[in-house]
């Protein structure tokens, strides 16, 4: 009795996960699996914004991450004790202590690197005659005692400057040093002396004592202010004449400060805290910047003035460096919150379409439980029960390792992600369940795909979800995300459109159905209708597979072009910087190229093609240049007698009074376009010929030749069809305008000029630009064979130059998985639809093989029947991804991924573009997974016998 009491009272939920272990244990890791999706995409968001903001601000020149404090001297009516007691070391340190714990967070100085000190202000002419003169004018040196010199330089030779008695304002010799770079550039010696003039009574003497070495020349002690580690030679600003002088620090002991007070040069107080970034975070940015602007002018600074001084005023870049790095973490936001509300929207349908699945299978168990008296609150409460038991703690186990796997970054997004993911399944799975049996249901009239006929509600639900979608893309195309900040609505976009398509598509899907139908029908093998029959008789609920693989699709199409399109705008920067695969030019703009050199360099190993350009900077535009020009649509035209000549507002607004006169050879420079993807260039236009034909050796150009030219559209709206004159150090000709060009190879410039070389007075090349791969060490060794200095530039050096700074990367790398999950959620979304309708695939195969069909016959009639729905679903993916794109492009910029934060990059807009592979390999995937589970399945089927699959009182 007792056992029979137990075998009654058995817990639903363990009966449950015993009997069904493979379907709990497939949840739990889908669950497992877009829990930790779901954790990480937050922290990794955190992670690369914290790495960028620390980069930023370690990679920033010290002269501006540093914080700095500085006041004058104090002031002349104070006693002689009390100024010189205002810059010892003791004051200096307690100020800079107090200073450091005054700063408020997150804003936090690195202790190891604070300088504090007494520096001139006034730059002192040395006019001892051991310094070296360049220019005839004497050396300007400014001196300086900080505080910490043993601790970040080494002695490489004499002493350390000391004080062996205490220094005063009224003392006239003190000791000093210098580091290497210094001695090295003003001859100074150990021994050396410098004298600087004092207010009243003798010259205060500086001994140079001993050189010393930076231990971290690019730390902020040594960089703050460069000139203590490096001198400068600068030009003279007050001089009439070009004139260069010399200028540098000397490092005084550290307790010689007041010796400084009785000096002209103004010398002030300042405390040095550079910062430390290793505990700031990503979402410390606007903090941040809100705390400097306080300090420079607010509340802060009022405190910073009460320990300091009434008259400290607080110096920094590091709010500038903030602030762009928060520009490009609001350029980069809403793009990345398309994938993240791509990948989301993806996840929650195919988390759905899993309880839609497990509904499906225990379909007849719940009918069973509800036609026994089962109520749907006690019904759903059991399921809730089970689905958490499971549910929960992989969500929690997915947050854990989300947490490992990301080791930086807030956790409250990550639990609340996971939380949501966990609280999706559980109340779906059991809500969509109970909902089927709010009525008791009886076997009937199958519902068809092709006999279905949408609701009302289903309509006006399609048509509230156009009108959004329809708003979204028009917000975007107006607006673009290149503003900052993240609207929802437009980052969703993608998923409106693939939600639109995905709707539209199933209502179009039975029409083709019915009319292959007909057809078949005709026919006398039975596989194509069947295969038909059976694809039609999907559930009308088919739209949520179709729904899934849309999203996904169209998502990973738009991460791998977001992908191929920083890649392609890197690569099209890099050629732009160079000009070719390699490139061959002199130090100076007039340095010319030697013919061995060209010769030399054409015929190594690898170089395909040579083009030597003549390439003139700071040519004058001729100052009768008309208002109007040829066209100016980018592409090569004709501007003869019978080419119009445009409008002149446009031209009159370039303005441009120099330009660039490029010379080349026609023949190796259109070889050259066409190799390097450079619009198709009309070398038959600058035929040397008549008046512009070659001149003999040394002949001098005559200002009435007339020479053919090719301009970009803002010099050809300009000079129109006249024939102008113009001054060149080239020679001296008349131009006229035959054809336009917006490109020139190795010039970034929109205002240039193409003529034949072969018609210049002078016309060696300037630069050669190479195609091909040639070994970067024989071209940089044939280079300098000739004894001179010669640039080499590599295409493939530039494009390394774009490395991605820790905010691209970690953006890049969303999108990879941004890219990776969509394609495993749409072969997943597949699978889970195949895996619906399986049972009744399997039976179906059965009784048909009762009937005499071949196990060949089945695998035909099983991938037909998928064939269908799974051509649906690519064509819709490849087309729903290829229109959003093309909807969205004009709105994304992808600048602040590709290409900021490398100094002379091109900065112009870079458009989004289709990338064929993104779009093609995930669709290709769905249907090569469907055929697969196809085969798959007729495999299994058919070595099971008819006789299991077929039992008495089955209703499938």
């Amino acid at each position: 009795m007792s056992d029979g009491k137990r075998a009654a009272s058995a817990p639903w939920i363990r009966t449950r996960l015993r009997t069904a272990p493979g379907a709990a244990v497939a949840l739990a890791v889908l669950v497992l699996v877009t829990a930790f999706l779901a954790a990480a995409f937050p922290r990794a968001v955190d992670a690369y914004e914290t790495e960028g903001l620390r980069h930023d601000i370690r990679r920033a020149d010290a002269g501006r991450s540093t914080v700095e404090v500085a006041r004058p001297q104090p002031g002349l009516e104070l006693p002689r004790e009390q100024r010189e007691a205002a810059v010892r070391t003791p004051e200096l340190t307690r100020v800079g202590g107090a200073l450091v714990k005054a700063l408020p967070a997150p804003l936090r100085a690195d202790t190891s690197s604070v300088a504090y000190g007494v520096r001139t202000t006034k730059p002192v002419v040395a006019t001892e005659p051991w310094l070296p003169r360049p220019d005839t004018v004497p050396p300007q040196l400014s001196y300086t005692a900080q505080t910490g010199l043993k601790k970040h330089a080494r002695l490489v030779s004499g002493a350390w400057p000391t004080t062996p008695a205490e220094v005063t304002s009224v003392s006239r010799a003190v000791r000093g040093t210098v580091t290497e770079e210094t001695a090295a550039a003003l001859n100074m010696k150990v021994g050396a002396t410098l004298e600087l003039p004092t207010a009243v009574g003798d010259p205060l003497k500086v001994t140079i004592t001993g050189i010393v070495a930076p231990r971290d020349p690019r730390g902020s002690y040594w960089s703050a202010d460069p000139l203590v580690r490096t001198p400068s030679l600068i030009p003279d600003p007050t001089s009439r004449f070009p004139q260069n002088y010399w200028t540098g620090t000397v490092l005084l002991a550290e307790d010689a400060g007041p010796a400084l007070l009785s000096t002209a040069t103004e010398p002030a107080l300042f405390w040095r805290l550079p910062p430390d970034a290793s505990a700031l975070t990503g979402p410390d940015g606007a903090r941040l910047a809100s705390v400097i602007a306080s300090l420079e002018s607010g509340p802060g600074l009022l405190e910073v003035r009460a320990i300091a001084g009434d008259t400290a005023v607080l110096l920094t870049g590091l709010g500038h460096i903030v602030e762009a790095n928060a520009r490009m973490r609001d350029a980069i936001s809403p793009v990345i919150a398309v994938a993240a509300l791509g990948i989301g929207s993806v996840a929650a349908v195919v988390l759905v379409m899993t309880g839609a699945l497990i509904a499906a299978r225990r379909r007849a168990e719940l009918a069973l439980m509800r036609s026994r008296g089962g109520s749907l609150r006690g019904i759903g409460g059991r399921l809730l029960a089970e689905t958490s038991v499971t549910v929960l703690p992989a969500s929690a186990l997915g947050l854990l390792l989300a947490v490992l796997a990301v080791g930086e970054g807030r956790w409250w997004p990550a639990a609340l992600a996971a939380a949501g993911v966990g609280l999706l399944v559980c109340v779906a799975l059991p809500l969509r369940t109970t909902l089927q049996h709010i009525r008791p249901t009886l076997h009937g009239v199958r519902e068809d795909m092709v006999s279905a006929r949408p609701s009302r509600r289903r309509t006006v639900a399609e048509l509230t979800l156009l009108v959004l979608a329809v708003g979204a893309v028009a917000a975007l195309r107006r607006r673009g995300t290149s503003g900052g900040g993240t609207d929802l609505l437009v980052s969703g976009a993608p998923v409106l459109v693939a939600l639109i398509a995905a709707l539209v598509l199933v209502r179009l899907y039975p029409l083709p159905l019915r009319l292959a139908a007909r057809p078949m029908a005709r026919l006398r093998g039975a596989i194509g209708f069947l295969s038909l029959a059976r694809a039609g008789r999907s559930s009308a609920g088919g739209a949520l597979p179709l729904l899934a693989l849309l999203l996904a699709l169209a998502t990973a199409a738009f991460g791998g072009s977001v992908i191929a399109g920083i890649g392609d705008a890197r690569d099209d920067a890099a050629l732009t910087a160079v000009g070719a695969d390699a490139r061959v030019s002199g130090k100076g703009e007039r340095a010319t190229l030697p013919d061995e050199l060209v010769r030399t360099v054409s015929d190594l190993e690898g170089v395909r093609s040579a083009a030597p350009l003549r390439i003139e900077f700071g040519v004058t535009m001729p100052e009768t240049a008309a208002g109007d020009g040829g066209g100016t649509d980018g592409r090569v035209t004709d501007t003869g007698a019978d080419a119009g000549t445009g409008g002149g507002g446009t031209a009159g607004a370039s303005g441009a009074r120099a330009i660039a006169m490029v010379g080349v050879d026609p023949a190796s420079y259109t070889r050259l376009a066409r190799t390097t993807g450079l619009p198709d260039f009309p070398s038959g236009l600058l035929k040397a010929t008549g008046p512009s034909a070659p001149l003999p050796e040394g002949a001098t150009s005559a200002p009435e030749r007339v020479l053919p030219v090719i301009a970009s559209p803002a010099v050809a709206a300009r000079l129109g069809k006249e024939q102008h004159a113009v001054d060149t150090l080239s020679g001296n000709f008349t131009i006229q305008v035959v054809g336009t060009v917006d490109r020139v190879a190795s010039l970034a410039s929109t205002n240039f000029l193409i003529v034949n070389s072969a018609s210049l007075e002078q016309r060696a090349p300037t630069t050669l630009l190479l195609t091909g791969a040639p070994d970067p060490a024989k071209l940089r060794a044939a280079a300098d064979r000739n004894g001179e200095e010669f640039v080499v530039q590599l295409r493939s050096e530039e494009r390394a130059r774009y490395v991605n700074t820790p905010m691209q990367a970690g953006a890049e790398r969303i999108y990879l998985a941004a890219v990776a999950a969509g394609a495993g959620y749409a072969l997943l979304a597949v699978l889970l639809s195949l895996l619906q309708t399986a049972p009744e695939r399997k039976t179906l195969l059965a009784r048909l093989r009762t009937m005499g069909l071949t196990t060949g016959q089945g695998r035909r009639l099983l991938a037909f029947e998928a064939t269908p729905q799974a051509l649906l679903a690519a064509g819709g993916g490849l087309f729903t991804g290829w229109a959003t794109i093309v909807l969205l492009s004009p709105g994304i910029d992808l600048v602040p991924l590709a290409l900021a934060g490398v100094a002379g990059s091109d900065t112009s807009p870079v458009t989004l573009r289709a990338d064929l592979w993104s779009l093609a390999l995930p669709a290709a995937g769905v249907v090569a997974l469907a055929a697969a589970v196809a085969g798959v399945q007729a495999w299994w089927a058919s070595r099971r016998g008819s006789i299991t699959e077929l039992r008495a009182g089955d209703s499938r």
